[in-house]
């Protein structure tokens, strides 16, 4: 069991028969009487989003959840496609499992795999992965010690913000919790 002081972004929990996974929390202190906690669940079966406000110090039962290292072949639309490295099967997940992970997957690459109950639900990544930089505009000359900051779009899509020094091509390692720029890779 775990109570609303010892939530996180990212935990399962059982609810109404129901496995939800925490999105976002608020600790929400009212002048009188007790405090709540507003939750933002997305349940992880059908896919859709409900916010709830449960009183502080209510308790839920935490959903077990098993792992497994697996690894992202390709993605066909908008289904991604894995496979087990230990029995060599494969199974393909889409977008609304995957959530925030899919702007991350790159052929080959080696993640977690999350089961409920045999189930493949979604993935788990690394703090950071390295991508190649497909699109970005040229640094200027000079303007390289001020610290400025340009677009960057990524082999994924993704685009983020690095600094005026790296170029087309490069490989970059990227915070997956916060898509954020951290070094040339």
């Amino acid at each position: 069991m775990v109570n609303t002081g010892e939530i996180k972004r990212g935990m399962t929990i059982e609810l109404d028969g129901r496995v939800w996974q925490i999105l976002d929390f608020q600790h929400i202190k009212m002048g009188r009487g007790s405090a709540q906690v507003r939750m933002k669940l997305r349940d992880i079966r059908r896919g859709d989003t409900v916010e709830k406000v449960f009183q502080a110090g209510e308790r839920f039962p935490r959903a077990r959840l098993d792992h497994r290292e697996v690894q992202f072949l390709y993605k066909d639309g908008t289904t991604y496609h894995f496979m087990d490295t230990r029995t060599y099967d494969q199974f393909a997940l889409n977008e609304d499992q995957l959530g925030d992970a899919s702007p991350y997957l790159t052929e080959n690459a080696m993640v977690q795999l999350v089961e409920y109950e045999g189930d493949p639900i979604g993935v788990d990544l690394p703090a950071s992965v390295v991508i190649r930089i497909t699109k970005t505009e040229p640094g200027v000359k000079g303007d390289t010690a001020t610290g400025a900051l340009k677009k960057a779009t990524l082999e994924t899509g993704l685009v983020v913000n690095v600094p005026l020094f790296v170029n087309s091509g490069d490989r970059i390692k990227v915070d997956t919790r916060s898509g954020e720029y951290i070094e040339r890779a």
